[in-house]
């Protein structure tokens, strides 16, 4: 027997075929003796039937006419080694992977063989046995469709009864081995997305559907596992820290993408499933209590994780009931989600309705904001340090969103750049419903628009009035809110009563944009911060007066005066020889951060530990790179505010005018003076048709010099000088190839602007010579220590 079997035949025959099989069928026990011939028998049979699948139908006949199966389960039944079982799975493997005909895999589906197989009681301790059956498996499931998978099913009364494939798979759903999980999750996709109704019903049924329960709190898991990682690691830093985070953050990002792959299968019930799931074991008890409030609790997770988490599971699961009920819960009180204990401790009692307390002010406006610098900082504030410390202060009247605010406006560099990243995720959710961003105050100024023009097209009196009103609208449509908010208490348990006063968008919006303006004043944070700061200005930029309005531009003025003064010290600095090809350099890279479609960073890099420059190390001297990193960060801020004052609607202070630059070709155009440091500049800017606050700029020249004079005999008239933009005599000078030199006569420019009223032309004078002055202090501000050097010097050349 054996001397015939090592025989020299043709490999790829059926001859070759049926000898292996005869030899096969003889076989009564597997032992040491025999394993390596079963063995090879086995393998070889799998590559003579995945040649004939290709070459000739006649192999894979035989193998049906001498039930080759039978043998194959008879064989792992008599076998008393393990290696046999090994060769059997592997064969099975590549026999379903390779075979193509749809009559061949009919055929190894039917009569049972292949669920012996699933159901058989291999012994798992051996890993290597474990991968293989997995493969086995996973191999099946690439074979699915409405045809074959019925096949493997036991049904009674038309209703899925077993599902061998299925139930034995999801076993190793959280196996510690990775290879393993991410198998199973590739066979459960292939049979979700199979679309058989009868297996959506067996898979959503009890005690099947505590998979999808099961999946979440393995998730929810891995997320406290993740934050005490992160924690541990801002403690104790190591060489591997930041490798050792992004491996857990890439196992995370892989669970979410395996829920959203979940949901696209499109089976209504898991979509409900997985949606519970996620906002009952994690959203509402853990992540959205952590945005405020720290306890020290084990299962507690740190804000910037929740920050980073959130992030997340917007950006990646893409369900909108999801999106739409996260949102409104952030319209919530903290006490509608914190446990009994820290109930108490912040006064609430359980059974009752949470409230807003709001201000009114004397003209009966609801705000939450208030006027001056300081007060800015202060609004919608939320210290979480402070809440617990508090305990006989009730903050029932601030919302969660309010919370990510205050982090915007008082919260470190790292909750700051967390929240914003939140902010600027839930504004490019496509899940999320345009009211509900609206309701945030987050609502871009081009989708306002976009939904006014609708509601004016369709005939809504109210959509054309306030599309083309200089007042932004104030009157909330509030049907999707207030909806989602009745879920999260019925269905949810979380209670939040709302009154109208303090839902309104407007509100909402001034309190975003404070916020912003209050980030854009900061002083210790980061220039990349910033930037994604005015990421998000630049996609909420409003479009009337009342949004943003001159005090904004001060503030922002006075912060860009503050980044130049530090600036300018560090002329003289180490890196003084870099300073203007870092500011180029850094400038183009703040313009394509600040205008592209999307945001720059990945909220993972929240959790990466930083790098923290030592001031200590500058006073000292002992690294010229600490004071580099320092330098490059004050371009970087400055350019910012630069590109902020420019990325302005110029409609804040601009003022309608006419003015005529060819005879009876009269244009209407809106003006503005701008300064900043010691430039600056006439502007002239043609509306957009449908965007009455914003324009092109056709028009551009020097504000220096303008010498800015009202018509004695036209009060409405305002007369303006325009001088070159560049001296002359640098024009001038330039030589020819002779020697002779080329004088030009330039004669300055003059524009006659024509405003609507006398009130109108005196604020547009008063404009140019406040930014006149503003540029000319600037200069002077400049020259100041040249100018007292000189003194100096004359003073020391006096004989006395």
């Amino acid at each position: 027997m054996w001397f015939s079997f090592w025989k020299s035949r043709d490999r790829f025959s059926l001859e070759e075929l049926r000898y292996l099989t005869e030899q096969l069928q003889k076989v009564q026990i597997v032992n040491e003796f025999n394993k390596d011939f079963v063995i090879e028998a086995l393998r070889s049979i799998a590559e003579l039937l995945t040649y004939g699948d290709q070459h000739d139908s006649s192999f894979f006949e035989f193998f049906m006419e001498k039930q080759v199966m039978v043998d194959f389960v008879r064989i792992l039944k008599v076998s008393r080694t393990i290696t046999v079982s090994l060769q059997l799975l592997q064969t099975m493997s590549i026999m379903i992977q390779n075979l193509k005909s749809e009559h061949a895999i009919y055929y190894m589906f039917s009569n049972e063989h292949i669920n012996y197989l699933i159901t058989y009681s291999f012994d798992f301790r051996n890993e290597e046995l474990l991968s293989y059956y997995i493969s086995f498996l996973r191999a099946i499931s690439g074979k699915l469709n409405k045809n074959t998978i019925s096949l493997l099913l036991k049904t009674q009364n038309e209703e899925i009864v077993s599902f061998p494939l299925y139930s034995e798979a999801i076993r190793f759903a959280f196996h510690e081995e990775s290879m393993v999980r991410i198998a199973v999750r590739a066979l459960t996709l292939n049979v979700y997305h199979v679309g058989d109704d009868s297996v959506n019903r067996f898979i959503t049924s009890d005690p099947y559907a505590e998979y999808f329960t099961n999946l979440v709190s393995f998730f929810r898991k891995q997320c406290i596992d993740l934050d005490r990682l992160v924690s541990l690691t801002h403690k104790n830093p190591s060489p591997d820290s930041t490798s050792t985070i992004l491996a857990a953050v890439d196992e995370i990002e892989d669970n979410l993408y395996y829920f959203s792959d979940i949901v696209s299968a499109g089976i209504p019930d898991v979509g409900r499933l997985i949606t519970d799931h996620i906002l009952q074991l994690l959203i509402l008890p853990l992540l959205l209590p952590s945005l405020q409030i720290d306890t020290g609790n084990e299962t507690e997770i740190g804000a910037v994780t929740c920050l980073y988490l959130l992030c997340c599971i917007l950006r990646i699961v893409k369900i909108k009931d999801l999106s739409n009920t996260i949102t409104a819960a952030l319209f919530c009180p903290i006490e509608a989600y914190i446990s009994n204990f820290e109930a108490k401790l912040n006064g609430y009692m359980p059974g009752h309705d949470f409230t807003y307390d709001y201000k009114q002010s004397d003209d009966g406006n609801v705000s939450g904001v208030e006027d001056g610098p300081s007060d800015m900082a202060a609004t919608s504030q939320i210290y979480p340090e402070d809440v617990i410390a508090q305990n006989n202060c009730r903050i029932s009247h601030f919302a969660l969103r309010e919370a990510l605010l205050s982090y915007v406006t008082s919260g470190d560099d790292v909750h700051a750049s967390g929240s914003l990243s939140v902010l600027a995720t839930l504004l490019q959710t496509k899940e999320l419903d345009e009211s509900m961003l609206d309701a945030l105050g987050i609502l871009p100024q081009r989708k306002q628009h976009k939904k006014l023009l609708l509601q004016a097209l369709v005939g809504e009196g109210s959509g054309e009035e306030q599309l083309f009103s200089s007042e932004s609208t104030t009157v909330r449509d509030g049907s999707e809110l207030d909806g989602y908010l009745r879920k999260l208490k019925e269905k949810y348990g979380v209670l939040c009563s709302l009154p109208e006063e303090v839902m309104s968008p407007l509100l909402h919006r001034n309190q975003v944009l404070d916020a912003l303006v209050s980030l854009f004043c900061r002083s210790n944070i980061s220039a990349e911060t910033l930037w994604d700061g005015g990421w998000l200005l630049r996609q909420l930029l409003p479009y009337s007066e009342t949004e943003f309005n001159s005090h904004h531009l001060k503030l922002l003025k006075d912060s860009y005066k503050n980044c130049t003064n530090a600036l300018l010290e560090e002329i003289r600095g180490i890196w003084a020889d870099l300073i203007i090809s870092v500011l180029c350099d850094e400038w183009q890279k703040c313009k394509r951060v600040i205008e592209a479609s999307s945001p720059r960073r990945d909220p993972k890099c929240l959790l990466l530990p930083l790098h923290n420059s030592s001031s200590d190390d500058i006073l000292h001297g002992e690294s010229s790179f600490i004071a580099g990193e320092k330098m490059c960060e004050l371009v970087k801020s400055r350019d910012f505010i630069v590109k902020s004052l420019w990325s302005l609607p110029y409609a804040v202070d601009a003022v309608p005018c006419r003015i005529a630059f060819e005879r009876g070709k009269e244009r209407h155009f809106r003006f503005l003076a701008i300064s900043v440091g010691t430039s600056g500049w006439l502007v002239l800017a043609e509306e957009l048709p449908l965007k009455q606050q914003w324009g092109i700029i056709r028009v551009v020249a020097p504000l220096a010099g303008s010498n800015p004079k009202i018509d004695e005999k036209h009060s409405r008239w305002l007369h303006l000088r325009i001088r070159p933009s560049t001296l002359p005599l640098t024009e001038s000078a330039k030589a020819t190839a002779y020697g002779k030199l080329k004088a030009k006569a330039l004669v300055d420019g003059r524009w006659t602007l024509a405003f609507r009223d006398e009130e109108s032309c005196k604020s547009a004078f008063s404009m140019i010579v406040e930014e006149i002055n503003l540029q000319s202090g600037e200069v002077e501000r400049r020259l100041r220590p040249l100018l007292d050097l000189e003194r100096a010097l004359d003073s020391f050349s006096t004989p006395s």
